[in-house]
């Protein structure tokens, strides 16, 4: 995995966005289902992460693991971070910290590219209609085959399965993987 390439940042703007795109809210499992679809197209798409965060196999379908203990308020965010564009979760529920903050996504979420925020557009264009409860369906299927189930509780997705299930062959499975390793290594070398 590569948890030191992890944003705290570029992970809460990725959910600014999609928040700002849903009028303000969603339920937490549904924005959950949406960052990890994003993340896996990113992924699939540039070779590059937007998060940087784990992927976990849980009971309801693949997730983000440091981005779900941010929504659960089990983290301590940083200046600029998650805190400063997500609320407090509220019930089941996450909304935006001040919905003024975004005119529009390109002016205001500047930790984001022009391509993570082409990915989390076309993400929402295709998945943001659909309920929570359809998402974590469709994440449990063939759409996902990186996920298996957890038997109740997590597993780590190692990211030569994911790169599999997106189709690399085996030679882009370990291009992109060790692309990634030189990545996390850089960071903690510069950290």
């Amino acid at each position: 995995m590569y948890p030191t390439l992890f944003n705290e940042k570029r992970t809460a703007q990725a959910a600014a966005f999609l928040l700002h795109r849903a009028g303000g809210r969603l339920p937490l499992l549904k924005l959950m289902k949406l960052l990890y679809l994003s993340e896996r197209e990113s992924l699939k798409v540039y070779g590059e992460p937007i998060t940087g965060d784990k992927l976990v196999s849980m009971p309801h379908g693949p997730v983000l693991s440091l981005t779900y203990d941010y929504m659960n308020g089990a983290v301590q965010s940083v200046d600029g971070g998650w805190t400063t564009w997500v609320d407090d979760r509220a019930g089941h529920d996450l909304a935006l910290k001040d919905p003024s903050m975004i005119r529009t996504p390109e002016d205001d979420l500047l930790e984001l590219s022009d391509g993570d925020l082409e990915v989390l557009g076309s993400v929402w264009e295709k998945f943001g209609h659909m309920s929570k409860f359809a998402l974590v369906e469709y994440t449990h299927g063939d759409a996902c085959p990186e996920w298996v189930d957890p038997q109740g509780s997590s597993a780590a997705i190692p990211l030569d399965r994911l790169f599999s299930a997106l189709g690399f062959s085996q030679q882009g499975v370990d291009s992109a993987v060790s692309h990634l390793k030189e990545q996390a290594q850089l960071n903690t070398a510069f950290a």
